[in-house]
């Protein structure tokens, strides 16, 4: 199974790690919505919709890029109906947006605490609320959070309690609607990194270039991702994957290609 000729509606797909969904399915021939805020170039941020669009376009796929503030419903509500208006329908979710901040209870500012929450479980809820019925219409939908495992250990919570509610928030609704959704076919999984990932959030936010030397590129996250959307949705649903873990499953054993600094120790992610 491909997604050439599948339509995916990401989240986040301007940068990092949802690009690289968003290419890894292009070189199929998929189309895809890029579903994200940056419409202008930003100082400290890499990419536009626009760029991401074009990038897409010249890996083999199809674009649609759309400004979206996902904390609006109503703007999400407009980009899946254009995006069923240009490509016919909508096969796969990927909620892979998200905000952080890896902070105390007494460090976090309440207007942080809202944003993750509305962008991390809310904006999750609402995408996936409006994508639903489309999905119901393909013949291998899936829906695919990148959110982590669900473990109540507390040494998840406290250094960053209100971090990880939020993305706890959308490991729940992995676990909601996947049993939710299982008469209709539509799979929903959670997909999270072993080790830190280069993005601009680690660049910026969690620990600088040190961090980064000991990372992954996002293409294993692609590749991971790819992996979970081409099994048939009436099989594989409600799992909580790593994104090693998974392409182990396939087969895969050189994860060398993946590292930013060869031979650098990897770091691990937050909550594995």
């Amino acid at each position: 199974m491909t997604l050439q000729g599948k339509t995916l509606f990401i989240t986040g797909a301007s940068r990092g790690i949802g690009l690289a969904i968003a290419l890894r399915a292009a070189r199929d021939g998929a189309n895809i919505a890029v579903v994200a805020k940056t419409t202008e170039p930003h100082p400290k941020l890499p990419g536009t919709i626009y760029t991401a669009a074009k990038e897409i376009e010249q890996a083999g796929g199809r674009a649609l890029p759309c400004g979206v503030d996902i904390r609006d419903e109503g703007r999400i509500a407009t980009a899946v109906a254009e995006t069923v208006a240009a490509f016919g329908g909508i096969d796969i979710l990927v909620n892979n947006a998200s905000a952080i901040s890896v902070t105390g209870t007494l460090d976090t500012p309440m207007k942080r605490y809202d944003l993750m929450f509305a962008v991390n479980v809310r904006a999750t809820f609402v995408c996936s609320q409006a994508c639903i019925p489309h999905l119901k219409k393909s013949s291998n939908p899936h829906i695919l959070n990148n959110s982590p495992p669900l473990n109540l250990d507390a040494r998840w919570f406290a250094p960053h309690v209100a971090y990880t509610m939020s993305k706890y928030g959308m490991s729940l609704c992995v676990l909601g609607m996947a049993e939710e959704l299982k008469p209709d076919g539509i799979a929903v999984n959670a997909l999270w990194p072993r080790t830190v990932i280069a993005t601009a959030a680690v660049r910026n936010l969690l620990g600088g270039e040190e961090a980064i030397r000991g990372s992954r590129t996002p293409e294993i996250m692609a590749d991971a991702a790819y992996a979970v959307l081409t099994k048939p949705s009436r099989e594989f649903t409600g799992n909580f994957c790593i994104d090693e873990a998974i392409l182990r499953s396939e087969g895969v054993t050189d994860f060398a290609k993946y590292q930013v600094v060869a031979g650098a120790e990897l770091l691990p992610d937050l909550f594995v």
